[in-house]
This record gives structure tokens, C-alpha cells and sequence, in this order.
């Protein structure tokens, strides 16, 4: 029996586990990556561990996502992660050199090698042959230090590609029409492995696109095969030695395998309020449309850019519609430039933002009151924009210009043009937004700069017998990091302040709770399916740890969040009959009983003392994490000596 892509690389990096369905594996990590919004974190964690240098072949240190800098706080977070990287060997890469997964990939990304980083949307670089995971931001601080990052071995999947997409029809409809198919929980412990005879009409940007989308579906990661097509975008990139092929045996055993026919697939949209509410353009057309978003690290290359000019060339934006447009690296941005595509873009109407995340992380260009905004996005989690009462539609690049013209939703099959856009043989390659850190003898010399806002981090403590703790919340399915911990303009300032950012933990579900968990001392959330999914934001964990949570108990978690959890020293459990979720109100009173044997056995039993009510529990956990509970905390096991 062959190997799938996947395994093969899993096998090429593996350090210690075996290749078992649901095992805990880990891997030899090659290369990290770490953005602003969760970097400051991850770079003080690093601080902790007595690491003198990075020991990964490569690592990364971008600041794309709160690029705003209104007040001294992120200006002082940027000038503590660039010293950081200037100190301990990273390349950083400055504000405004583009967002870290689309630079990613143009000149860092190789096939074959194993990638994490601090944000959910680092699959990206499964488009171009890597194994590349998201993480929080611990996890991503102990593989630069040398150690390896931990998984459970995934399933396969794998979705085959039949035929060929039609004119306006696009990788973002691929991606969607996968969540439809999937929905947001589907590819939960599945790597998802993209083939079949559609991917060689694929670019790498069209792959690139699909694989970052692939976090939406809760999958562990995604890949596309190192083919022909890998090779030219490589050497376009003048990185043609970095190309190696890759791909699946052909006696590869999959879990499960979809097939999508390209030749019938249409333009698709995500409507309010989750990636996976997905229906056709076309039976929502003529909706009136208030806002366009057309950028973020889904659908930023010059690929998409250079279609979303021909279509804005010679025309002009509707006056009801406000166009945004964020390129997504200053590689993209100086093309546009230099084609005279940028100009097409500016006489249309479109507003030319800064080469970072903006509008998709909250930062600026929020829609209008009760406003319908269509966005080149990966996420619509209610009020991730920026406006609480706002609609936001996922949709391609195509369709989002063709809209913007429009002023309603529209097709774009009905412009009635030919859109024919080429990839060029050579890339403009200028590194000069990527600083190089201090040689090793000079390591030393270099100090950290550290501005007034940056707060320590809580202290997990060690895993107690017994927790006796109220619900101070209870909450529902598919709770998102955005409702845990937003982000935005108002709060992204603040993300290494976390006794600030505590004011507004479930903020969107219940803005009262911070004060109440704070008055409890020691409490519990309780959770319905999928909770935790969507951004790899360790302030999800560490938040409510400051605010004295010392348990979640859900229907089931999504992987980076229960890990960043684990890691915070919280307890991650789940029911035993998940109809025992509806015994429990916000307001009781439990006790957590024989815990450290319970973590071990993976039974516990709850006392709802308020009902009096015994509840089973269970608690999933590897040997390993359960060593990381009863120490307190990743950083305080990895301290003992553990890796």
C-alpha cells in the first residue's frame, strides 16, 4: 500500500509517534511563521525558554495584521518583535511588505517542507507542496526552539478535480463549493490532499487560494501536489532550485474521497453568517450591495488582482457601493504599478489600502449600519467586520468587481467579457522589505525593546484534585476565537496587554461575563459543537485563563483551540452523552472531582451541585498533554526539560 502526499511528508519528518489514525505524533518543523496580532505573544514565550537562537531552517517574523498605528501601541509591539527577530535570528518582514501567507509562498515556500505558524490560515502553503499547519503561538515558540510540533495523526481525504473551471467561475468557488459540501466541522482530523486532472489547469495562486480556505472546513491542513505548474511559479519567483516533485502514490488509501466536477460548477457565495452557508450567485442576484472588500490573504496575488483590474478597466464603481482594495504583498503592488493595472483600479473608484489584512481582521473599512458588504474573505463570523448588525457575503474576486460595477449582487458570467489573464514567466523579486537579523557573535548586543503596553502573560497554575467553580457562561455551537476574544481596531492595539483585553472577552455574546468571572474567582464555560473554530489566536486561551477559567466543557473543540488551551493550562472536556449539554445552566455551581487521575483515565465525573447532578465527562488527552495540565502550562513543562 502506497502513501498518500501527506504521508509521505509526515514520514520525511517524523520524530516520534507512529503513523496511526487519532495517535499523537510529532513532527520536525523546518520553517515558522508569527504575524503582529499574535506574535508578541509568541516571541515573549520564546523569551522564556533560554533559547539563545532559532533553530528551525527558517523563520519568519511578519507584521501585516494591525498595521493601523493610531496610538503608540502597535508601533512599540512592532519595534519589540523586530529586535526579537534581530536578536534570536528571524527575518522580519516590515509593514507593508505584504501579508505573511501571500509573501509566504512568492519567497519562502518550498515543497516538501513542514511549515507552522501563529495564524489558522498557514495551510496557505499547502498551494505550493508544503505540510504547513496552524498554530498558537506557543506551540510555534517551542519549534523555534528546537522542538517538535505535536498532532494527532489525521485521516485522508482526498477531493478529485474532474474537468476544467469555465470563464468566471474560480479556485474561491472551489473552496466553497468543498464547504458546502463539508461544512465547517467536516474536515475536522482530515488532511485534505487536492489531485485528479483538474489541478494541472490550476496556478499555484488558484491552489494557494483553496488550501488557505481549507482552514474554514477544520481540517489539520491541506496540500496540493509540487507539479509542473509549482515548478514555473517557482522559477518565476527565481527560486527554480527550491522546486522538488511531489505526490501521492498510486496505490495512496484514502478515508474518503469527493469528487467536483469543474465544468458544472458556478460562481458561489458564503452568505451570513459562516463560510459553510453557501448557496449560488446567481439565486441571490440583484441584492443590493453596499460595501466591496477585495484583497486579504485568500485572494490578494497579482492573479487575482490583475483579473479584478481588466474588469474595473474603463468602467465605474456604482456610487451606493464603497470598493476597497488591499493588495497582498508589495511584489503584487509594485506589478500593479508597473502594468498600469493600479491605475485602471484608482479610475474606476476602487480605494487602494496598505498591503496588510485590514477590513479581514477588523482593521478599518467597516460596513454601514445593517450594511451588506461582499468580501474576498475566508471568514463572515457575525460582527467580524466591524459592524455588529452588518451581512457579509464571501465571494471571488470576479464576482466582487463585477458587484462593485453593479451596485447588487451579480454574476460576473454576465459581463460578457473575455477574461484571459496570464501568470508571468518572471516575478519582481525586491527583498528589501525583509530585514536580515544580527550575526550570532553580535546576537548578544542587540537589546529588546520593549514599549509600556506589553503586560506579562498569566501564570497557569498546576492541575489541582479538585476544581470547585461556577458556569459563569454556556454558550452554543460553532462558537468562533472572534467571540472569544474579538479583534479589530478597538482591541488588536492591546494584544500584548491581556489584562486589557480581557474587558472584552465574549464581548459579542455577553458582554457582562468578564465582570462576572472575575467576582467568581474560578469558573467554567460551557460549549456546544465546533467550539473554538476559526482563528489559531492563543488570547482565546489566555484571556479567559487570566480571568480565572479553569476548565471548558463542549460538545466537541476544534483542534488549534483545544491545543491552545492545553497549552494555557486549561482543561479541555467534552460529554460523555453530549444531551448532558442541556442539563447545565449559566449560574450553577460544579465541582470537578479525582482530576489528576481523571485527565490520566480520561473519565471524570462532574457534580452539577446546583441540580444535584452527577454528569460524566470525558477528557481526550495524550499522555503528553496530560504531563502539560498537571505542570501547568506548555512553557512550564517545556521548562522541566520536555520538548
Amino acid at each position: 500500500m502506497g502513501y498518500t502526499l501527506a504521508q509521505k511528508i509526515i514520514k520525511e519528518h517524523l520524530l516520534s509517534g507512529e503513523m496511526i489514525r487519532g495517535s499523537e505524533i510529532g513532527l520536525r518543523i523546518d520553517q515558522t511563521l508569527t504575524q503582529d496580532a499574535t506574535g508578541t505573544m509568541a516571541y515573549l514565550e520564546f523569551e522564556t525558554m533560554g533559547v539563545d537562537r532559532v533553530r528551525t531552517e527558517l523563520s519568519v517574523a511578519y507584521v501585516d495584521h494591525n498595521t493601523l498605528q493610531s496610538g503608540f501601541m502597535n508601533a512599540d509591539d512592532h519595534r519589540f518583535i523586530q529586535s526579537m527577530a534581530k536578536k534570536y535570528g528571524l527575518k522580519f518582514s516590515r509593514p507593508g511588505n505584504g501579508i505573511c501567507h501571500q509573501v509566504h509562498l512568492e519567497r519562502f515556500g518550498i515543497p516538501g517542507k513542514t511549515l507552522i505558524g501563529s495564524d489558522s490560515h498557514t495551510p496557505t502553503g499547502g498551494g505550493i507542496g508544503m505540510l504547513a499547519f496552524g498554530a498558537g503561538g506557543m506551540d510555534v515558540a517551542c519549534a523555534m526552539g528546537g522542538g517538535a510540533y505535536y498532532i494527532s495523526m489525521p485521516g485522508m481525504i482526498k477531493v478529485e478535480l474532474k474537468g476544467r473551471l469555465r470563464p468566471f467561475v474560480t479556485a474561491k468557488d472551489i473552496s466553497l463549493e468543498i464547504l458546502r459540501i463539508l461544512s465547517v466541522k467536516g474536515g475536522v482530523g482530515y488532511i485534505i490532499e487536492w489531485g485528479g486532472e483538474g489541478v494541472k489547469y490550476l496556478s499555484v495562486p488558484e491552489r494557494a487560494t483553496i488550501t488557505n480556505m481549507g482552514a474554514e472546513l477544520g481540517a489539520t491542513t491541506s496540500v496540493f501536489p509540487s507539479d509542473e505548474v509549482t515548478k514555473a511559479f517557482l522559477k518565476a519567483q527565481g527560486r527554480g532550485s527550491d522546486w522538488r516533485p511531489l505526490e501521492a502514490d498510486p496505490d495512496a488509501v484514502y478515508d474518503w474521497i469527493i469528487e467536483i466536477d469543474l465544468d458544472e460548477l458556478e460562481p458561489m457565495t458564503a452568505c451570513p453568517h459562516s463560510p459553510d452557508n453557501v448557496c449560488r450567485v446567481s439565486e441571490v442576484s440583484g441584492m443590493k450591495v453596499d460595501q466591496v472588500c477585495i484583497g486579504s490573504c485568500t485572494n490578494s496575488s497579482l492573479y487575482d488582482m490583475l483579473k479584478v483590474a481588466a474588469i474595473l478597466k474603463g468602467r465605474t464603481v456604482s456610487p451606493d457601493v464603497s470598493l476597497s482594495i488591499s493588495p497582498g504583498s508589495k511584489q503584487v503592488l509594485t506589478m500593479l504599478a508597473d502594468c498600469g493595472a493600479l491605475s485602471d483600479m484608482i479610475a474606476a473608484g476602487a480605494r487602494i489600502l496598505e498591503c496588510a489584512c485590514g477590513p479581514c481582521i477588523g482593521m478599518g473599512f467597516s460596513p454601514n449600519s445593517g450594511g451588506v458588504s461582499l468580501r474576498t474573505f475566508n471568514r463572515n463570523f457575525e460582527g467580524r467586520s466591524g459592524t455588529a448588525d452588518a451581512s457579509v457575503y464571501l465571494v471571488s474576486p470576479e464576482t466582487a468587481a463585477a458587484s462593485a460595477i453593479a451596485g447588487v449582487m451579480t454574476d460576473p458570467r454576465s459581463l460578457g467579457i473575455d477574461l484571459k489573464i496570464e501568470m508571468p514567466d518572471s516575478f519582481l523579486t525586491d527583498d528589501s522589505g525583509v530585514l536580515l537579523p544580527a550575526d550570532a557573535d553580535e546576537a548578544s548586543e542587540v537589546e529588546i525593546l520593549r514599549g509600556p503596553n506589553i503586560k506579562p502573560f498569566p501564570e497557569p497554575k498546576p492541575l489541582e484534585d479538585v476544581i470547585e467553580a461556577g458556569v459563569t457562561l454556556k454558550v452554543g455551537d460553532n462558537i468562533t476565537t472572534d467571540h472569544i476574544m474579538p479583534a479589530g481596531s478597538k482591541i488588536l492595539p492591546y494584544r500584548s496587554n491581556i489584562p486589557y483585553m480581557s474587558r472584552f472577552c465574549f464581548e459579542v455574546c455577553d458582554s457582562s461575563f468578564p465582570e462576572r468571572a472575575k467576582e467568581r474567582g474560578v469558573s467554567v464555560i460551557i460549549g456546544g459543537e465546533n467550539y473554538g473554530q476559526g482563528s489559531s489566536r492563543e488570547h482565546a486561551a489566555l484571556v479567559p485563563l487570566y480571568l480565572g477559567v479553569r476548565a471548558v466543557i463542549a460538545k466537541s473543540f476544534a483542534r488549534i483551540h483545544a491545543a491552545n488551551l492545553i497549552n494555557a493550562g486549561i482543561i479541555p472536556l467534552t460529554f460523555n452523552d453530549p444531551f448532558d449539554y442541556e442539563l447545565i445552566e449559566q449560574g450553577d455551581e460544579i465541582i470537578l472531582k479525582d482530576l489528576m487521575e481523571g485527565v490520566s483515565t480520561g473519565r471524570i465525573l462532574m457534580r452539577d451541585v446546583t441540580k444535584g447532578k452527577g454528569i460524566r465527562l470525558r477528557a481526550d488527552l495524550t499522555e503528553r498533554q496530560t504531563d502539560i495540565l498537571k505542570a501547568g502550562g506548555l512553557l512550564k513543562y517545556v521548562g522541566m526539560g520536555n520538548k
